[in-house]
């Protein structure tokens, strides 16, 4: 018999009972639940869902940024047979709307009196919802509550009921819905995936037995739990019985020294971050040791190209760059990580191989993943000390990829969707004999590592009939320290030209290195210097590039992404609307 999500959280409480389970902050420091304490919570969410008279494979949403009470409200849900729909923080209110209505929640957790304020503006389109709870703020006691008026339901609800979670727990089977994941929607409208109680056991399983987490481990997860990667990583931990510490990402490098986890995914976006930082410092000095770390950086980048290409960095220059300089940036980094950082996993987007390369040659390990919300997140995953940067990982144990013939990537196994919701149509488009056809460009090397070229979407014919792939050349340019975004452009277009966003701490700080100055973003982008700079950034890049997919053009756009607009919560650019949003940039660069 196959195991649910609620039995293998049990399972790891009665083991582990008295061990700490959960941190996060609390009255300015940090405070640990035991998985006892968490097992104790959770029972009394489910208690509370069943005093609120939810059924079976009713639906929840959560509106709330990560955070502890996230955790035990989605605990309650899985506890109580209800399933969970995840809403990010973001989400705009006619979002949240169309998302609460498709899927009928008859209760949504909100975080505070924001995200209350937000589906009150909406409430008539909502009229399933019959109760809001609170993680802060105390609500009006009707339509909304407060998350401890809520938990204090579910103690008089279990005390007057005794048997009731129990016989609830036993009627759920691995085959019902666990959890409603609304695609991002980069294009048209979400879709639900119903991802089932199975799919979760296997991906919390497959994690312990791969090694990626394991019960010694300590994570810190800053990602949000509305999207399947950390939920996910919320499964290995009801699977391993590791320690979770949860934050936000405006104090993660702080956070991180203080819980020094073992292991913590990210994004790529967060990866290009400190990288950009790192290499602005580490190219800021001054003198004889300001020259020294520019030289080595400098020497480094070839290798990595050398890397890239299928070759081996060495030589002597190599050799001295990396002892004198990479071993100190990374003793750094390994202090800014906590001290005790195994690896990082990176996923939902592809990472430059150029900045993976810099982090290993650093000391730092990043294992790259592949999966989407259609395969419960992780369906191929580099394996720690066997990784092959520049691919996401050969298929996890019971997974399986395939090739199409024309290069759509195809996967089949215990982590595929059960369905889209209420979509047949779309469905049967999605899973074809079994096969997941995941929309994405691939290629399998001889041993079975995937790697990633494109977006079947994404790709650009141009006007002379080529065929271009821009997320690899988009990761290059994000590469430099001086860009913060670049998306390429030019479907049916005679030649490609690119949007670029500026890092500005690192266009200040070259700024003041040159003897100029910047005021602002407009300023900077109007800056023939700061042009320069760029182009031979553009002219590095194209150089490696066959003619027809170089970026003849490239305009500077005065905005920085931000997640909600211009990037999904997940930090992936919005193609179409960037494309739209600044059209004029765009065409100005084909007038003529």
């Amino acid at each position: 018999m196959s195991q649910t999500l609620n039995q293998l959280f049990h399972s790891t409480a009665a083991r582990l009972s008295s061990r700490p389970a959960l941190r996060f902050k609390s009255d300015g420091g940090w405070k640990d639940l035991t998985w006892a304490q968490v097992e104790e919570a959770g029972m009394q969410a489910a208690n509370g869902l069943l005093a609120e008279g939810l059924v079976k494979g009713e639906r929840i949403g959560l509106l709330s940024n990560t955070r502890p009470e996230w955790l035990l409200a989605d605990l309650g849900s899985v506890l109580s047979g209800a399933a969970t729909v995840t809403l990010y923080q973001s989400n705009t209110a006619e979002e949240c709307a169309y998302i609460i209505s498709n899927s009928e929640l008859s209760l949504v957790f909100a975080e505070d009196e924001t995200q209350l304020a937000k589906l009150q503006s909406v409430r008539s389109e909502i009229p399933s919802v019959k109760r809001v709870v609170l993680f802060s703020g105390e609500g009006d006691g009707d339509w909304s509550l407060s998350f401890d008026s809520f938990l204090a339901q579910g103690e008089t609800y279990a005390e007057q009921n005794p048997s009731a979670l129990e016989t609830r727990e036993n009627s759920i089977g691995a085959d019902d819905l666990c959890c409603l994941i609304y695609t991002s929607g980069t294009t048209g409208r979400p879709k639900g995936v119903v991802l089932t109680h199975e799919n979760f056991v296997y991906e919390g399983n497959v994690i312990r037995q791969t090694n990626i987490l394991g019960e010694d481990d300590v994570q810190l997860l800053f990602l949000p739990l509305a999207h399947v990667f950390a939920q996910v990583l919320k499964a290995s931990w009801f699977s391993t019985g590791h320690l979770l510490a949860v934050t936000g990402i405006d104090t993660l490098l702080d956070d991180m020294a203080a819980v020094k986890p073992t292991m913590m995914a990210a994004v790529p976006r967060i990866f290009e971050k400190i990288y950009s930082a790192t290499m602005g410092k580490a190219r800021g000095g001054d003198g004889l040791a300001g020259k020294l770390a520019n030289w080595a950086l400098d020497h480094g980048e070839k290798m990595a190209e050398v890397a890239i290409a299928g070759g081996r960095p060495q030589g002597l220059g190599w050799t001295i760059a990396k002892g004198l300089v990479y071993k100190k940036i990374g003793v750094g980094l390994q202090e800014k990580f906590g001290g005790r950082l195994r690896f990082f996993v990176s996923g939902g987007a592809p990472l430059s191989k150029k900045i993976n390369w810099f982090f290993s040659f650093a000391g730092v390990e990043i294992l790259e993943g592949y999966g989407m919300t259609e395969t419960t997140a992780a369906t191929c995953c580099n394996l720690p000390g066997t990784g092959r940067i520049g691919t996401v990982g050969a298929a996890l144990p019971g997974m399986e990829v395939k090739i199409a013939e024309d290069g759509e990537i195809l996967m089949r196994g215990p982590g595929i969707m059960k369905e889209y919701w209420r979509m047949e149509e779309a469905t049967a488009e999605t899973i074809i004999d079994g096969w997941l056809h995941s929309g994405d460009i691939g290629e399998l090397d001889e041993d079975g590592y995937l790697r990633i070229t494109d977006r079947k979407k994404d790709i650009i014919i141009t006007a002379g009939g080529k065929n271009v792939a821009p997320q690899p050349v988009e990761g290059e340019l994000a590469a430099s320290q001086f860009i913060g975004h670049a998306v390429v452009h030019g479907d049916q277009r005679k030649f490609l030209s690119a949007l670029v966003t500026l890092d500005m701490d690192n266009i200040k700080a070259y700024a003041e290195a040159n003897g100029f100055s910047v005021s602002d973003r407009e300023d900077a982008c109007k800056n023939a210097t700061v042009v320069a700079l760029i182009q031979g950034i553009f002219d590095k890049v194209n150089a490696g590039l066959p003619k027809y997919s170089t970026i003849k053009k490239f305009a500077l756009v005065p905005v920085e992404f931000e997640a909600g607009t211009e990037l999904t919560p997940s930090l992936k650019v919005k193609r179409r609307l960037v494309e739209k949003k600044f059209v004029a940039y765009l065409d100005g660069m084909y007038e003529g």
